[in-house]
């Protein structure tokens, strides 16, 4: 089969009838086919995808389409460490950070991570004097990953406080400087390439910062984490304080490298360790799950019947738990970085749609904010709901028992609706919703949930015959970034040149 036979199953996709939510449910045996409980090192988690469109009419013509794509082979070439990302000419190889891909890929991962375990266990253990602070410098796939992981796992303290910096504008890296001591405080600077331009204005004024505050040596509390070594110490960052990764990991797929040293430092490594179990974990769901099994492929096909067939052009993500936040940020970047394209992989044009837009919120804030759109609005947009059964307080248990009330209402609300003769008290329902609901997060929770996003993605990827691993789109507006800087910002539009002049730029 091929990808033009695919756009013809596609089309078959599209004419297939589209039954209500309320009539797929008349299936007594709905819940157990699309609601699947996985036992994850961290705890069960429940993927419940019975309140979307999913219909074994539907799933069999994806699983054509599935074929036609070559999805098992595209999985066994990122698993195995092939050059799928074309582009570029590399492989993928965030799962062997994880233990699961080819044996020297996995070999060497192995060997970089007892370097950062070195490291992080002599930090902890005094090499440095008493190290309280890190401050995490890097922007995209080098601060989303550890902010989010950071935020999530240490509400109940950190063996040293990680200040995640990523934005240029110094409020950021201000903010974290007052929040720490020099005295007690180090630096790690994330690139992949050691040259972005955001981070190493960072970490220069960051250096400025110890320097002017007392501190003799800089560089001497500078750890490295990038996959040019050789430009890191060319910087000045001693090499027994240079923690590389591997070319074959992307940047919005590096938590599971070096760029996960922040997170170790946070957990301690055991921590670390547990959450690359839990990645590892999904990994393994992945390769081996039959389609129909397999909660990595259900949540992937329903997203492309939303975007392909419904037309549905945004994608929303709420998180019912307050630990969990920046996920909408963190999967924003995971989704329509590596998704949103306009060609193939061989370079000739997309003909269906990309991926769709990622957002959303942390309830119960957002049914104050956004969800009057979700349940009346014009657009159908699919939800994602994420919730926790144990709580991360210790308050009173209403509070917690009150958030998922509120988390499994507003699924149930979305697909019910309510007929009313006022028109703005109605609710018209069969609207898609999809709930992944954990017994705790930990770090093995965490890190299986932040891996069932990236095959998630992938498959995806797969399904349309895009390469998921560059990501070209975001090089154009910084190389005229670079262009202004450097004293060429001319000969631009009337608007923009306007800009820079009431700026005093250029």
């Amino acid at each position: 089969m091929s990808a033009s036979q695919a756009q013809t199953l596609w089309a078959e996709l599209e004419a297939q009838p589209r039954p209500s939510l309320e009539t797929l449910f008349e299936d007594a045996g709905r819940l157990e086919r699309y609601s699947t409980t996985l036992e994850l090192p961290g705890g069960p988690v429940i993927f419940d995808w019975s309140k979307t469109h999913l219909s074994s009419q539907v799933e069999q013509a994806l699983v054509a389409i599935s074929k036609a794509m070559d999805l098992a082979g595209r999985r066994d070439a990122l698993i195995g460490g092939e050059k799928i990302n074309n582009t570029e000419g590399r492989a993928a190889e965030h799962t062997a950070q994880r233990g699961i891909g080819k044996e020297t890929s996995v070999e060497e991962a192995e060997a970089l991570h007892a370097r950062m375990r070195m490291l992080v266990e002599a930090i902890h253990e005094g090499a440095f004097g008493e190290i309280k602070s890190l401050i995490h410098i890097g922007i995209g796939g080098s601060a989303l990953g550890p902010a989010l992981a950071i935020d999530a796992l240490t509400r109940d303290g950190a063996k040293v406080a990680v200040h995640v910096v990523s934005n240029i504008d110094g409020c950021a890296l201000e903010a974290a400087m007052k929040a720490c001591d020099p005295e007690t405080t180090m630096i790690a600077v994330a690139s992949k390439t050691f040259t972005t331009t955001e981070t190493m204005t960072n970490a220069q004024s960051a250096l400025s910062w110890m320097r002017e505050n007392g501190v003799s040596d800089p560089y001497g509390r500078v750890v490295a984490l990038t996959a040019s070594p050789e430009k890191a110490v060319e910087w000045g960052v001693d090499e027994t304080r240079v923690l590389p990764f591997s070319e074959s990991v992307g940047g919005r797929y590096s938590l599971w490298s070096s760029i996960g040293f922040p997170v170790a430092m946070a957990l301690g490594w055991e921590g670390f360790a547990e959450f690359l179990d839990g990645a590892a974990a999904i990994d393994r769901h992945f390769i081996d799950a039959d389609l129909a099994e397999n909660v990595v492929v259900r949540a992937a096909f329903a997203d492309l019947y939303y975007t392909q067939v419904r037309g549905c052009e945004t994608r929303a993500v709420f998180a019912y738990d307050e630990r969990l936040k920046l996920l909408p940020d963190y999967l924003q970047q995971l989704e329509m970085e590596s998704n949103g394209k306009r060609v193939l992989a061989d370079g000739t044009p997309l003909t269906r749609a990309s991926a769709p837009i990622t957002w959303g919120g942390v309830g119960t804030d957002a049914q104050h904010a956004v969800f009057q759109l979700l349940h009346q609005g014009t657009h159908l947009i699919p939800v994602d709901f994420l919730a926790v059964i144990t709580p991360g307080h210790d308050l009173d248990g209403a509070h917690h028992e009150i958030l998922l009330s509120n988390c499994f209402a507003q699924g149930a609300a979305l697909m019910a609706g309510k007929a009313s003769d006022d028109g703005a008290r109605a609710y018209p329902g069969d609207r898609p919703s999809a709930t992944i609901l954990c017994e705790d997060l930990n770090p093995a929770t965490l890190g299986a949930l932040i891996a069932f996003h990236e095959h998630r993605t992938f498959v995806s990827s797969a399904m349309l015959g895009i390469n998921p691993f560059d990501q070209f789109g975001v090089e154009l507006g910084k190389a005229i970034a670079k262009q202004i800087e450097s004293g060429g910002g001319k000969g631009f539009d009337p608007s923009t040149e306007a800009l820079l002049k009431a700026a005093g730029i250029g």
